[in-house]
């Protein structure tokens, strides 16, 4: 019996598409290590890698177990390792294996020559593309839009006060329904299928767009299909539609809505439109978006909620709606087809936790190794605010982990995404990060703007930059950096983007600059990493800087850390991660108290108790921090990245503790009450007013931190306290 026979009988054992995915995988491995032992972490990687090319594709696809995940984007190395003892099971006839590797048995290596090898490979090729087709044929003729429709319009106000990642309307909305369009017969290849309920939080207006591939493939502009479902949920409209981004970003809104109306109408002049309400009467919300959309939209079909129509009817409104679509781009065929030009930001496979497991691989497999978390610390500082600073003592892999965290997602000198910048100690002024004029009046860009305006271009938007500004304080951060800092806190949301107000006034440009520098803001993909040593030869941080900040501590060493032997060489090498990888998806709390209420009150009330303490030196906190210090518990929820204890311990340690300095009696007894708050149980206070370092020695010296409540906080109160014992003065950043 040949190896293709032998398997087809195994094939036709009633499995799951996972047998012809691990043969697959064993092949596409042993032909790139040339070894027939093959580890078993390589293998669920490329298999997982299968399944997650084929969900972001669209392609129909078995969908994972429910019981460990709703889709495979959220699956993990360690699950399916698990996951593939069923297959590894299922063809034990033909496989050996241990728990770290899979072979196939020594008879069937000596049946694999070159030649054979390939036709096992075209057979379970084969095999895989008719299960998958004749699963996309299953999944077209029972799934359901009438009950799709309605779901979503039943479910979504109660989803909105539920958690947004991983949930199941998110599923419905951007895989489900997507893939349920692309299995029908009036919607090839030609066209993108998408959903969305929004990006980290909830959408006010979800929606569901079909565009042909030749006019866009991006939904802020061009024209094509789609879904919208009311603000209110009472009713969702199958429109002709227009992108609305494009059109008001350059034109303005006023003229930018004169614009789409004035296509619209002639949109309906040149189409039949039967069956459709051609006028703009569409009613999704009062203002914002819905109103981009209302104006934008050319004709419609509106179903109301416990009135959707059958399957039927759905099918038949939507492909009329598609004829009509059909008919337009075949009189624009032919005619330049004018598009904006805004580089469509790919879409990951991997989760967030999937994404930092990488990045900790590749700087593993570089021979460093930072603290545990460390990675997940900097990311979530990085999301929470673009800027971030590092500090502490010289030598200890500042620089390095900016470097290394940047190049594992793809930013390198080499592409411009990495830029180092040292600081001078006679920077004084903007004009020596930033630019200046020189005799003649030309503006003379620093590096910095030069990032600035590289990363802005429309081809660029997906691509994070980051700026790491080494040695900061060796100058006055305030004399030069306190302008840059004013302008990062002027973000707001614009049409789906972070912008911020100029970085120059136009009125104080040359004539020669104004069209290149007189727009130049702050973009979003940009992102600032001070490096601080502190000591005699630097300058200390204000509260304003602070504020802004996250301050990440590398104090605490461990010399005996040694380079990982044989580390995760599948995730070792590095990736191309997109902007919405480290973009804040918040700005104020607003936008996400609806989204984790709970979570948002209980981070403020542990915040008041703090604030109460910081009152009597006038350290207390204010919005922006109560703020950030909420977006950064949020991520790390979301993303299931720390625990909430965890994350608030280094929120306090980030955000509180570079707060707190002095010589006075006041800023110890501040010091034991956070410390009390730390521990997370009551201490006599006024036992160690009079010496306070032993609060160091019972604690941090006899390793008892690890029972604290925020053991990272309570450690480095004890350090401030001692150092106030001993110097009669304390800092963050002395001890």
């Amino acid at each position: 019996m040949t190896l293709p026979t032998k398997l087809s009988t195994i094939f036709r054992i009633k499995q799951k598409s996972y047998k012809m995915v691990l043969i697959i995988s064993i092949i596409d491995e042993y032909k790139r290590l040339g070894n027939r032992q093959l580890p078993l972490d390589n293998l669920a990687s490329r298999f997982l890698q299968y399944y997650k090319q084929a969900a972001v594709a669209g392609k129909t696809v078995d969908i994972p177990p429910k019981a460990i995940a709703s889709r495979w984007l959220d699956f993990t190395i360690t699950q399916t390792k698990s996951l593939l003892k069923t297959p590894i099971a299922a063809l034990s006839s033909i496989l050996d294996s241990s728990p770290s590797s899979i072979t196939f048995k020594p008879e069937i290596w000596d049946m694999l020559d070159d030649q054979t090898l390939k036709e096992l490979e075209n057979y379970a090729w084969s095999e895989l593309n008719t299960y998958n087709q004749q699963l996309a044929d299953n999944t077209s003729s029972t799934f359901s839009l009438h009950d799709a429709l309605n779901q979503i319009l039943n479910q979504y106000p109660q989803a909105k006060t539920e958690s947004f990642a991983n949930h199941s309307l998110g599923t419905l909305v951007r895989q489900s329904i997507p893939e349920y369009f692309r299995s029908l017969s009036f919607i090839d290849e030609n066209y993108k299928v998408q959903g969305s309920i929004g990006q980290g939080n909830w959408a006010t207006i979800p929606w569901i767009a079909i565009l042909d591939k030749r006019n866009t493939t991006t939904t802020q502009n061009g024209q094509y299909i789609v879904y919208l479902f009311a603000e209110d949920m009472q009713s969702v409209y199958l429109t002709f539609n227009q992108g609305v981004t494009a059109p008001i970003e350059e034109r303005g809104r006023r003229e930018g809505h004169q614009y789409l109306e004035e296509k619209a109408q002639e949109i309906r002049e040149q189409l039949p439109l039967k069956g459709l309400q051609k006028d703009s009467e569409i009613r999704l919300t009062s203002s914002g978006l819905g109103r981009d959309y209302q104006v934008s939209t050319v004709a419609y079909i509106r179903y109301d909620r416990d009135n959707i129509p059958d399957d039927d009817q759905l099918l038949q409104d939507l492909k009329n709606v598609m004829d009509n679509y059909k008919l337009y781009m075949n009189d624009l065929d032919g005619q330049d087809v004018v598009q904006v030009a805004d580089e469509v930001e790919p879409m990951s496979t991997l989760s967030i936790s999937e994404q930092i497991d990488k990045i900790k691989a590749y700087i593993n497999h570089k021979g460093f190794y930072f603290p545990e978390n460390l990675i997940e610390n900097f990311y979530l500082s990085l999301k929470t605010k673009p800027f971030v600073i590092l500090a502490g003592v010289s030598g200890t892999g500042k620089t390095k982990l900016v470097k290394l965290f940047a190049e594992a997602i793809g930013a390198t000198s080499d592409n411009q995404q990495f830029t180092l910048i040292p600081v001078r100690p006679d920077w004084s002024d903007p004009s020596d990060l930033l630019g200046y004029k020189d005799l003649s009046g030309k503006f003379r860009p620093g590096k910095l703007t030069e990032v600035l305006i590289e990363a802005s271009k429309p081809s660029n938007r997906h691509k994070p930059y980051f700026i790491c500004l080494d040695e900061m304080n060796l100058a006055r951060v305030e004399h030069y950096f306190s302008d840059l800092l004013s302008v990062i806190e002027t973000q707001e949301w614009k049409q789906g983007r972070i912008v911020t107000a100029p970085l120059f006034h136009p009125n104080s440009l040359h004539d020669d600059d104004r069209d290149a520098l007189g727009k130049l803001h702050f973009p979003d993909n940009v992102y600032l990493i001070g490096t601080v040593n502190m000591d005699e030869t630097t300058h200390p941080f204000s509260k304003k800087v602070l504020d802004r900040a996250n301050t990440i501590e590398f104090n605490f060493i461990d010399l005996e850390q040694y380079p990982q032997q044989n580390g995760d060489l599948v995730n070792a090498e590095s990736y191309s991660a997109s902007n919405s990888f480290l973009r804040s998806e918040y700005l104020q709390l607003v936008d996400m108290f609806e989204q984790e209420t709970e979570l948002s009150k209980r981070t403020t009330e542990q915040l008041i108790k703090v604030n109460k303490i910081l009152e009597q030196i006038h350290s207390h906190v204010g919005f922006r921090v109560r703020d950030a210090v909420c977006f950064y518990m949020a991520y790390s929820k979301q993303y299931d990245l720390l625990s909430e204890e965890d994350a608030f311990d280094l929120q306090l340690l980030q955000k509180i503790l570079p707060r707190v300095q002095g010589s006075s009696y006041s800023v110890k007894r501040v010091l034991l009450q956070l410390m009390q708050e730390a521990l997370g149980r009551r201490i006599t206070i006024d036992n160690y007013l009079d010496d306070a370092s032993e609060i160091y020695n019972k604690w941090v010296a006899n390793q008892t931190t690890d029972e604290a409540k925020y053991p990272r906080s309570a450690k480095k109160i004890a350090f401030m306290l001692r150092r106030i014992e001993e110097d009669g003065f304390t800092s963050y950043w002395l001890s």
